[in-house]
């Protein structure tokens, strides 16, 4: 593999005097997607009315799935669980490449920019539908005109802070990381031991907290505020909603 720079992503593979690269995020990216897929399929085939323990592990991710979605955006707004669900389990995978030695995909600000982004388009695309032309730009224009260029800047900036907040909580941790790993390795060999015994053992904790509990938490919080930006600008069945 090649190198990017400083604490970027690996390039794995360039073509064309370097102009074209494939990073190990996209590489680590494209197998968690495959990961997910081939499980849930798997999880979900051959469903039985008594179900079976592989049918009970699908039927509780997807209750889990579709009662976080009712209880966040109401029952009218259950047509957005599948993408909940996906989003929550990709970013949770994502985080966590950590755990088998891995840089974590959403380390890298083009990840993490990529899923605000999708999310960005999901929240405009429906809200833009769901409201009618007239009365999105209405609503934009209240409670004066003026506030017009602030809304668009407030719909601008959700996919930008939805991206550095996740790009920065993962891509902290790798940093924080890298140093415990560098400075510890620097010790070992200051104390001259034979095997890296500190390297292996002291930084646990860290690895439990950057690697096992950040991811989840990270991933949620990404989640809970999709879910929030969407019930805020999606109206459902001709019912105004204002927050």
């Amino acid at each position: 593999m090649e190198h990017g720079g400083g604490l970027g992503p690996r390039i794995i593979v360039s073509f064309g005097d370097g102009k074209i690269f494939i990073t190990e995020t996209v590489f680590f990216g494209l197998i968690v997607a495959a990961i997910i897929g081939v499980t849930l399929v798997w999880l979900a085939s051959g469903l039985q009315r008594v179900p079976t323990k592989r049918q009970a592990v699908a039927e509780f991710i997807v209750e889990f799935v579709y009662n976080l979605t009712r209880n966040a955006m109401g029952s009218a707004n259950m047509a957005f669980a599948p993408y909940v669900g996906t989003i929550m389990l990709f970013i949770l995978m994502g985080n966590a490449l950590g755990l088998f030695g891995f840089r974590p995909a959403t380390a890298d600000v083009n990840m993490t920019f990529a899923l605000s982004t999708i999310t960005f388009f999901l929240i405009e695309y429906n809200s833009w539908r769901s409201m009618g032309v007239k009365r999105k730009l209405k609503h934009m224009c209240e409670p004066y005109p003026f506030m017009f260029p602030l809304k668009i800047i407030e719909s601008v900036s959700r996919p930008i802070s939805l991206g550095f907040r996740l790009f920065g909580n993962i891509f902290g941790g790798v940093v924080v990381m890298e140093l415990i790993f560098g400075g510890l390795a620097t010790l070992s060999g200051k104390m001259h031991l034979p095997i890296p015994f500190m390297q292996a053992f002291i930084p646990l904790p860290a690895n439990v907290f950057f690697d096992m509990f950040e991811p989840v938490v990270q991933a949620f919080i990404f989640t809970m505020l999709t879910m929030v930006f969407i019930s805020i600008e999606v109206i459902r069945h001709g019912e105004a909603e204002h927050h």
